[in-house]
């Protein structure tokens, strides 16, 4: 499985964006966070290209939760994506970064009064309303800032849409701790509340169901739901809806057979099931956005590592291989295959021409059993060896930790031959810096 610009060059090494990846290792280190930054532009434009298609008033807004710093919004910027964030520090990088306040959205579950003060000191181009204490919190702070106009605001509808995904990663269903629930009332108490306070200008909807979703009638399902809820309020309240936000969550490939749908195919589903939903419901087309974070970055993102030890270990399991590869990071750089028991496909760096045949279990290594593969197929592998670990894009850097007291990997971002750091290494000085 060969994603974005890789392929293996003359020496029969695996090469990213024209760059060879066992030069990367000895130049910068391992474990390395690697970007393929064309890669990861084509899935900007893939994306834009899909939706004007079906719909020219969409906004395609990255979920910087995905992985976020300095380098990766200022790509955003330039490939004319909006930027979804999801905390204080989400923020902060962004403007820092220079991302245009107005095409950045500020989410999360529960925003503490700094955050919001920082978004309303920015100008956001909205801030997701969540609960209804934050509906109190805006309108305070607003007037007490005197912030002179009313804030951008969309409200959040948790829309009973059930994913197939991990329990973890989904977010639209029953039990979510998401948004104003739609079977309570609660989110028709929050519009009426924010339709009646001055501060607040409602712009729009928003919803979320999940994440790495294949079923394509999932979006449909939530499309229709929140097409049905706007007409609803515009029944009550005499309020139209100018806009929708249907989130994101597309599935990518892990794995070689994985076949998650195609970026047009969830474009065009999801436009359909919104026009159907408004010809139903005699409601006015509103425009859309959509969040996508997962489905831009995690095919265009590798790790390196380096094997520091093999094992053949005689345990009884039936689907474990008996040979373990110890490398040298693992749960401090990439905590999903012990959240969620996340699968990855794993590729010798150094003979990727060679027959991947062998099964090996690859393990990280932290005072902890953390697997970070628990059967990748490789050559014959030794200490010494470099081995990627493919698409780690999305989450792996942007949930990493210094567990063990290990510092974080660097970050390089490979484009058309050239290799340019983005996140440096950190050192163990780093790592004790906010000690006292």
């Amino acid at each position: 499985m060969r994603l974005g610009t890789q392929r293996v060059n003359a020496q029969g090494h695996l090469e990213v964006g024209g760059c060879d990846t066992v030069q990367l290792a000895e130049q910068y280190g391992t474990p390395l966070y690697v970007l393929d930054e064309e890669a990861f532009r084509a899935r900007c434009r893939e994306y834009r290209s899909a939706f004007v298609g079906f719909k020219p008033d969409v906004e395609v807004v990255y979920a910087g939760k995905a992985a976020l710093n300095r380098a990766i919004c200022q790509i955003v910027a330039e490939e004319g994506l909006g930027l979804d964030v999801a905390s204080g520090g989400e923020l902060y990088t962004a403007l820092q970064a220079g991302f245009p306040p107005a095409k950045i959205h500020l989410h999360g579950v529960y925003k503490t009064d700094a955050e919001l003060q920082m978004a309303l000191e920015a100008g956001v181009g909205a801030i997701v309303i969540d609960n209804f204490e934050e509906i109190a919190r805006v309108r305070r702070l607003a007037g007490d800032m005197g912030v002179g106009r009313a804030v951008p605001v969309w409200v959040r509808v948790a829309p009973e849409v059930d994913a197939e995904t991990h329990p973890l990663i989904r977010t639209g269903q029953r039990d979510s701790k998401f948004g104003f629930h739609l079977i309570s009332g609660d989110a028709y108490r929050a519009v009426e509340q924010v339709l009646g306070a001055p501060e607040l200008d409602l712009r729009g909807f928003h919803c979320h169901i999940g994440s790495q979703i294949s079923d394509l009638s999932a979006f449909a399902a939530a499309a229709r739901a929140m097409v049905a809820f706007a007409a609803e309020v515009r029944c009550r309240y005499r309020y139209t809806a100018q806009l929708l936000n249907i989130g994101g969550g597309l599935a990518v490939r892990y794995l070689p057979e994985d076949q998650p749908p195609s970026v047009s195919a969830y474009a065009e589903a999801l436009v359909r099931a919104l026009r159907a939903a408004c010809a139903e419901h005699n409601f006015p087309e509103p425009a859309l956005v959509v969040e996508p974070g997962r489905s831009l970055i995690a095919e265009a993102g590798i790790t390196l590592y380096r094997v520091g030890a093999v094992k053949h270990i005689p345990h009884e399991h039936p689907e474990l291989p008996h040979d373990y590869l110890i490398v040298d990071g693992g749960v401090s750089d990439n905590p999903r295959p012990q959240m969620y028991g996340a699968r990855y496909t794993a590729w010798h760096a150094q003979r990727a021409d060679q027959p991947h045949t062998h099964p090996y279990r690859i393990m990280g290594k932290h005072c902890e059993t953390d697997p970070i593969i628990d059967r990748a197929l490789l050559p014959e592998t030794h200490a010494g060896d470099l081995i990627a670990i493919l698409t780690t894009g999305a989450y792996a850097y942007s949930m990493s930790s210094n567990y063990n007291r290990y510092p974080r990997p660097a970050m390089v971002a490979v484009r058309n031959g050239t290799a340019r750091l983005i996140v440096a290494r950190e050192t163990y000085a780093d790592v004790m810096r906010m000690d006292r």
